[in-house]
Order: C-alpha cells, then sequence, then structure tokens
C-alpha cells in the first residue's frame, strides 16, 4: 500500500507541476475566486484519478499480471526516454503551456462576449425570450472567467481540467501504476499529489510558472519515469 502511494504520489508531483493542468488552475484563479477554480479542478483530477485506477485495475483480468508489470514498466522507460530527449531540445525558459491556457481562456471570453452582445442586441429590437446559457455545457458556458459566478467558475475549472487531463502522461502513468500495484494506495497517492500540485497553482501558480522551466520540468519528470521504469521491469515482484 505504501509503496503505491508514494509511486503514485512522486509521479503525480513529476508530471503535473508545469503541466496544462497546473496553468489552467493558475490562470483561472488570478481573476476569480480560488476556492472555486480549486473545488472544480481537484473534483475533476479525483475522478480522473478514480477512473485511471479502475482502467489499470482491468488489465490483470485481460493480462497475466508478469506481464502487466513489464508493460507497464515499459510504458514508464518510453514516457521517461521521451522526456529527457525532449528536454535536450528545450529553452531553459518558461513553459508555453502558459501562453497557450492564457490564449484559450482569452479566446473563451471573447467569444462570450460576442454572445453576449447579440442577446443584448435582440432584447433592445423587442425579443422578449429569456436566453439562458446552460453551465453545464462546458467550456463556453463559463467562458466568461472575468468576473463569472461561484457556479461558473467551478464548472469551468472542472471541464477544463477533465478535458486538458484526458490522456494526459500522469493518466497514463496511473493506469501503469494501479495495474501493477495497490489500487487503494494508487488513488490516494494520486489524489494527494493532485491536491498538492493544483493547491499550489492556485495560490501562486504564476509566480512558480514564472520560475521554473518547462526544460527542468521535462528533465526531472524524465528521471522519474525512468527510476519507475527501472524498478518494474527488474525489481517487481
Amino acid at each position: 500500500f505504501l509503496k503505491a502511494l508514494f509511486s503514485s504520489f512522486s509521479a503525480i508531483i513529476a508530471t503535473e507541476i508545469g503541466d496544462k493542468t497546473f496553468f489552467i488552475a493558475a490562470v483561472l484563479s488570478m481573476r476569480n475566486d480560488r476556492v472555486a477554480v480549486f473545488g472544480g479542478a481537484i473534483l475533476a483530477l479525483i475522478v480522473m484519478t478514480i477512473l485511471s485506477t479502475m482502467m489499470g485495475l482491468v488489465l490483470p483480468s485481460l493480462i497475466p499480471r508478469t506481464y502487466t508489470h513489464i508493460f507497464g514498466g515499459i510504458l514508464f522507460l518510453y514516457f521517461g526516454v521521451k522526456l529527457l530527449v525532449d528536454s535536450r531540445s528545450m529553452e531553459d525558459k518558461v513553459s508555453e503551456e502558459l501562453e497557450e491556457v492564457e490564449e484559450e481562456l482569452a479566446e473563451m471570453n471573447k467569444k462570450q462576449s460576442h454572445m453576449n452582445g447579440d442577446g443584448a442586441k435582440k432584447r433592445r429590437g423587442g425579443n422578449n425570450k429569456t436566453v439562458k446559457h446552460s453551465a453545464s455545457s462546458g467550456l463556453s458556458a463559463a467562458g466568461d472567467y472575468s468576473g463569472s459566478s461561484w457556479e461558473a467558475v467551478f464548472l469551468q475549472a472542472l471541464s477544463m481540467t477533465f478535458l486538458a487531463e484526458w490522456g494526459d502522461r500522469s493518466q497514463i502513468a496511473t493506469i501503469a501504476l494501479a495495474a501493477a500495484k495497490d489500487p487503494v494506495g494508487v488513488t490516494i497517492g494520486g489524489c494527494i499529489g493532485h491536491s498538492i500540485c493544483t493547491g499550489m497553482a492556485v495560490v501562486g501558480g504564476r509566480m512558480l510558472a514564472s520560475r521554473i522551466s518547462e526544460k527542468s520540468v521535462a528533465f526531472y519528470g524524465g528521471l522519474v519515469f525512468l527510476a519507475f521504469g527501472v524498478h518494474s521491469v527488474f525489481f517487481e515482484e
């Protein structure tokens, strides 16, 4: 249990700091209620961790446990080598993920402003029908993040984080760990790791992002993944 918890926690810390989900929480918390941003983001990450663990649990029933250890180890080795190779070509500067997230949010805010403007014109033209914006529509419904309601901010953080996390390195790492280690430990360790990373992003993510380079994140993340890969292939029982 403790080994699974520590492995999952370490993998999340290594992959999530400086990741897209990290910057989503950081940017949203700069202009909105931090509790709403944290709540939405962490809920999405907890749900994703549970889903990933369940996927990992299915693998041993389809593939012998010995092979799942090897398969998981190969995945870690692959991503470890890939991160180290990528880090060599990266410049020692702040990750482009931050700029990408800010551009996406700005674009959504622009679209929402147009929608609100069109609605106002219709009302002035004599259309008395109420235009309802469903918050459950995800990203676009919560696009106006500047001064949005608590519920809208919560839903925006939840939907953006969930979509960004799907297929991410941390999800693949969780699946691989759950297939080879105690699933409860993997889930708890992952949730703790996500809580710490998201908390850091919400409290001081923008400042931290300006001090941590993408190259450093990729390099140290690659080392952690390589260590997990070697352990899974050669030392896992």
